[in-house]
């Protein structure tokens, strides 16, 4: 495989894997939730429950892409194995 197909992939993998942990975190705080949290909360605050755990799990996936994405960075020569998407580096 050449590098183009490489970062094509890599970009689609990420963004299934980065959809996927949204999802199960999203899944994770609502278990939460009910479980905990519902309980404890008077009746008018639960309609703000669902949003604000969609953007918290959005937050969460973000950090955790971010560190993931630089552990990568770290072992793995970006150069040798990605093409650049917006040009290449100067000379």
């Amino acid at each position: 495989m050449n590098k183009k197909v490489n970062t094509l992939l890599f970009i689609l993998g990420a963004t299934l894997l980065n959809i996927i942990v949204t999802v199960l975190c999203f899944v994770l705080l609502l278990l939460l939730y009910v479980k905990v949290l519902m309980p404890l909360l008077p009746g008018e605050s639960r309609a703000w429950a669902f949003p604000i755990m969609f953007i918290v799990a959005i937050a969460i996936t973000f950090f955790l892409y971010r560190f993931a994405l630089n552990l990568l960075l770290k072992k793995v020569q970006i150069e040798k194995y990605f093409d650049p998407i917006f040009g290449g580096k100067r000379k």
